[in-house]
Order: C-alpha cells, then sequence, then structure tokens
C-alpha cells in the first residue's frame, strides 16, 4: 500500500535549483511512499519565484531584505499558507515539519492534529537557541521565552524528532526528550552525483581559475560569518591564490562592500548556480570552504551539506567550527579544521601542502561519504523510521 507524508519546509527547493535540495533528494528515494513538499514561492539565496511541479508546491510568502519585522511576516505568511494548502491535501499519513523557525514546525503539528496522523519534527538547528548565541535576542526576553514554550510545546506532540547533529541530540536528551523518540538523520551526498562534465582543465579555464582556488558555496548569511573568511584574505593576500564565494542571502551585498572597500583583489562573488553545475565548480578547486560564525551552538549541533558535498566532489575541506564538524573532517582525513579565526593559517596550510597530498585527502572524503553519509543510506534509515510511526 502506498503511503502519503506531507512535508513543510519553508527553505526547501525542487532539484537542480541554488538552496536546500535535502528533502526532495531523501523523500524522492523512499519505496513505497508519496511525498509533497510544501514550501515558499521565493528561493531565499536567489529570490527568484518556484513553481510547481511533482511532489513540490510553493506557497506565497511575504518578501524580505534583511532581518527586521518583514523576516518575521515571511515566516508567519509561510505558516498560514502551508497550513492552508496542506490541509487540503486529500490523503496523508504522516506530517513532517522541518525547522529552523518554529512556525513552520507548527503548522505542521496543527494539519497533523487535525488530520489525526502522526507528526515528526526535524530540527535542522537548536533554534531558538542559536538566536541568543548569535546575540540576535537576549535570554531573559519574552520572545525567546515564547519561542522557548512553543519550542517544547513540539518536542512533546512529535512521535519522532528527526535530528542533524549528534549534539543536537545531546541537547534535548538533557532536556528531558526521551532518546527512543530522536532519530539521526544527517544531511549527506552521493559520490556518483558529483561527477563532472569536463576535464579539470576545461572546467578551470571556464571559471576563470587561474591559481589556488579555494571555494565557499552556500547561503551568505549572519549565521555564516563570511566576514571571517574577508578577514583570512587580507591576510592570505601575498599568496598566488584566489577565494570565491559562490551563491546569495542577506549579507551578501554588505559582505561585497566590505570586500571593496579593502581592496581583496584575491577574493570573487559568484551569483547562485543550478546543483547540476555545483560539480563541476568543485572539480575546478583545489580547496572547499566550510565557513560559520564563532557561535557554541555550532560547535555540536550542526549538520553542513556543503562539507559532505566537497568529500562527495573528492575536494579537500577546510572548516573553522571545532567541535562536531572539525572531528569529523579530521577524523575522515580529508582536510582541516582550524578555530573560528584560523581561517588564514589553514588555507596557507593546504596552499603549501603537495599536489599530491591534497588529492589523496580528496580521496578519503569520497570514502568516508560513502560508507557512512550517502543520501541513500540517509533515505533507508528515514523510510525505516517513517514506516516504525505510521505502524504505532
Amino acid at each position: 500500500m502506498t503511503r502519503s507524508v506531507l512535508v513543510l519546509n519553508h527553505f526547501a527547493v525542487p532539484r537542480g535549483h541554488p538552496g536546500g535540495t535535502r528533502h526532495v533528494e531523501l523523500f524522492g528515494r523512499l519505496d513505497g511512499w508519496r511525498h509533497l513538499i510544501i514550501a515558499s514561492e521565493l528561493n531565499h539565496l536567489t529570490g527568484e519565484v518556484q513553481t510547481a511541479e511533482p511532489g513540490f508546491h510553493p506557497v506565497r510568502t511575504m518578501s524580505y531584505q534583511a532581518n527586521g519585522i518583514r523576516r518575521i511576516l515571511n515566516w508567519v505568511s509561510y505558516a498560514l499558507n502551508a497550513f492552508a494548502r496542506g490541509i487540503r491535501q486529500r490523503s496523508v499519513d504522516v506530517v513532517y515539519g522541518s525547522s529552523p523557525h518554529l512556525l513552520a514546525a507548527l503548522a505542521a503539528w496543527a494539519i497533523s492534529s487535525i488530520r489525526r496522523v502522526p507528526f515528526v519534527l526535524e530540527v535542522r538547528d537548536l533554534w531558538p537557541r542559536v538566536l541568543v548565541d548569535m546575540g540576535q535576542l537576549a535570554e531573559s526576553s519574552p520572545i525567546y521565552r515564547a519561542l522557548t514554550v512553543l519550542e517544547m510545546f513540539l518536542y512533546s506532540r512529535a512521535k519522532l524528532i528527526v535530528v542533524m547533529a549528534q549534539g543536537a541530540r545531546a541537547d534535548l536528551v538533557a532536556r528531558g526528550i526521551p532518546d527512543e523518540k530522536i532519530a539521526y538523520i544527517p544531511n549527506g551526498a552521493d559520490p556518483e552525483d558529483f561527477d563532472p562534465s569536463a576535464s579539470r582543465e576545461m572546467l578551470r579555464e571556464r571559471y576563470g581559475f587561474d591559481r589556488f582556488t579555494a571555494i565557499y558555496t552556500g547561503a551568505h548569511g549572519p549565521a555564516n560569518g563570511l566576514e571571517l573568511l574577508l578577514d583570512a584574505a587580507a591576510e592570505l593576500a601575498p599568496l598566488s591564490l584566489e577565494l570565491v564565494l559562490v551563491g546569495g542571502g542577506v549579507s551578501k551585498e554588505r559582505l561585497q562592500l566590505f570586500a571593496a572597500e579593502r581592496r581583496l583583489s584575491n577574493v570573487r562573488f559568484l551569483d547562485p548556480v543550478p546543483k547540476e553545475q555545483i560539480p563541476d565548480l568543485l572539480h575546478a578547486a583545489d580547496l572547499g570552504l566550510h565557513i560559520l560564525a564563532d557561535v557554541a551552538v555550532f560547535r555540536e549541533g550542526v549538520s553542513p551539506n556543503k562539507v559532505f558535498d566537497y568529500m562527495a566532489a573528492g575536494l579537500p575541506v577546510l572548516t573553522n567550527s571545532p567541535g562536531l564538524v572539525g572531528d569529523l573532517v579530521e577524523e575522515a582525513g580529508c582536510g582541516v579544521a582550524v578555530e573560528p579565526r584560523g581561517i588564514a593559517g589553514g588555507v596557507e596550510g593546504i596552499f603549501a601542502t603537495e599536489a599530491t597530498v591534497r588529492k589523496d585527502m580528496g580521496a578519503s572524503g569520497i570514502t568516508w561519504i560513502s560508507s557512512h553519509q550517502s543520501r541513500t543510506a540517509m533515505a533507508e534509515r528515514l523510510l525505516l523510521k517513517l514506516r516504525e510511526v505510521t505502524a504505532k
């Protein structure tokens, strides 16, 4: 019997588009299940309008350019419109709500409650705690307290809580959530999805990479801490290398202005590219950069998709996120982990490393991701958990 899962993820994008394709890729691999992912009509990286396609339905949301009241209204508009669309879905066996913001998950719970089907909560970030750690909310503020109450309400109502980092699991257990209620299903990648379309030499010529190239692909927002990367660029100016930042986000314009004011000739910004171009970009580069702001919660509570993409593409990795991510990179032997402000030294060290050593790092990344965190393996894990939830 074919079952149906309704997924509410504000920031989901269709396969092949810039942004988070986690759910399209995971739910598209579930044998015996139909899925409908309800997302915002606005791609939060590019600002482009997303259109409906099989298994993916965008809803209208208020636009915003930076953090502020319009961003909050963007969350509210998504939650209301996603609820209105989801409640009309004819056949639903499970409703799956994904954070980071909790209004999407609240809408998912409301649909599940009305339809009397299980509610699954996915914790992508330890939100709202991350807002305190980043200095955006005070722990004593009424807003934070209200969000914490909502957070615990959702934890208590969920039949299953999916976490993407083991640190998040430990945090929830410490707060009284039963461990047996939590499933660890992190991000991942499949090396076969990262085969390039041409030789490395041709790709480097295509993108104009004529020096040692360290590449960052992903969102340009406050949490990404890319100011730290630009600070590193100033230190690395004497070396024959280039830092390439690919993507979009609310901080991009400010970062570009910052780089221009400091005359950082070794920094280049590229617009977001379709997913199918990412393998070519990564194969043309020499080093993949994973950069985060210096926030305590990021040391234990993140599952960085870009790290897994770099590994699947056979690209050496540098992360400035010590803790779980840094341990993973060093355990896999695919790169180096540095302190949040140690990016320049880390890049310089890999720049000075022989090409054969970098190639071995890349090969180690492919081996690790294939054995531990392929998308296919993660989909199998999710399938088992959904069967358990519906059986109960």
